[in-house]
């Protein structure tokens, strides 16, 4: 990959989900144009939160548009839970006659879309699975920073102290296939962030069809008491479990990203609506581009405090 020219500034695009002619409208009213068939900027950057595969209607390019763009210095990528899943599922263990994600019906269901659109294209497939093994897992650009679904400062620095670097690698996916690896921990939770167990065996399920026994947590509250302190995800709790008291067990299970940190910027949580900070150094971009949301970046120059002007977004 090659460096592009001094950068002004950085534009953090959320999660793209196969919605490739979306991505080519938000690019292009960003000032982004084709040039030698790379998309690029005279001063900025792109740089996506990860999820650029599954569930959309062009995948393969998606990914052509994102990888040309990084290949050639005008973007950078993290990984997103969903590039982890492909990756995982398509790549057999070296020591053990198994895939490193199982192939059950859930797991094919989520990954379907990606492998269909490649089906014809295996040579595609193979360069983008290596290019997925390589990924950062996290970027902290001084002034920023950018994860998937959870900043964790104590996970990102023993990930750091461990590998030394910021990149995922072949190894480390596959020793992350053992769920009790504390990889695993790590990859879980920056990739697809903090959750509690909905108790007495009940079900959240879904407008996508699917049967939830968990749901997603904020990694930004402070000081939380309830479950409607901490819940952030599309589908709503039951209304019976509004006002129940996080145990102390399930506080454990809770980070906290600080109001004195730089602006984080992720995606992953559905939202929707008009794009807004979440507080002055919080950002979500994933405002369900695939499910015909809006496909959102944020436009960042110097500021500390993040700003509702600053959004960028194409309908879907």
């Amino acid at each position: 990959m090659r460096e592009a020219s001094v950068s002004t500034g950085y534009d953090i695009i959320g999660d793209v989900h196969g919605c490739a002619c979306s991505l080519k409208s938000l690019l292009t009213n960003m000032g982004y144009n084709k040039q030698k068939g790379v998309y690029q900027h005279p001063t900025r950057k792109a740089v996506f939160v990860g999820d650029i595969v599954d569930r959309g209607p062009h995948i393969r390019e998606a990914l052509s548009i994102v990888y040309d763009m990084v290949m050639a210095g005008h973007a950078q990528m993290v990984m997103g839970n969903h590039e982890y899943n492909v990756y995982c599922h398509a790549t057999i263990h070296p020591t053990r006659d198994a895939y490193l994600r199982k192939h059950t019906p859930h797991n094919d269901r989520l990954v379907a879309e990606t492998f269909e659109q490649f089906a014809n294209y295996p040579n595609d497939l193979k360069k983008y699975l290596d290019w997925f093994s390589r990924l950062p897992l996290f970027l902290d650009m001084g002034s920023f920073k950018v994860v998937h679904a959870c900043w964790d400062h104590f996970y990102i620095r023993e990930y750091k102290k461990r590998y030394g670097n910021h990149y995922v690698s072949p190894k480390i996916l596959v020793e992350s296939s053992d769920s009790d690896s504390f990889v695993a921990k790590i990859l879980d939770r920056l990739l697809r962030g903090t959750d509690i167990r909905l108790p007495n065996d009940q079900v959240i399920r879904s407008s996508d069809g699917f049967e939830r026994r968990f749901f997603r947590t904020k990694f930004w509250a402070d000081n939380p008491e309830t479950y409607s302190d901490v819940v952030f995800q599309p589908d709503p709790l039951p209304d019976n479990l509004l006002d129940q008291p996080l145990s102390e067990e399930e506080k454990l299970r809770l980070t906290l990203y600080p109001d004195n940190e730089v602006p984080v910027f992720f995606g992953h949580y559905w939202l929707q609506g008009r794009p807004v900070p979440i507080r002055h150094n919080i950002c979500c971009l994933d405002y369900s581009a695939v499910k015909y949301g809006r496909l959102v970046a944020y436009r960042l120059g110097n500021e500390k405090i993040l700003r509702e002007d600053r959004f960028n977004w194409v309908l879907c």
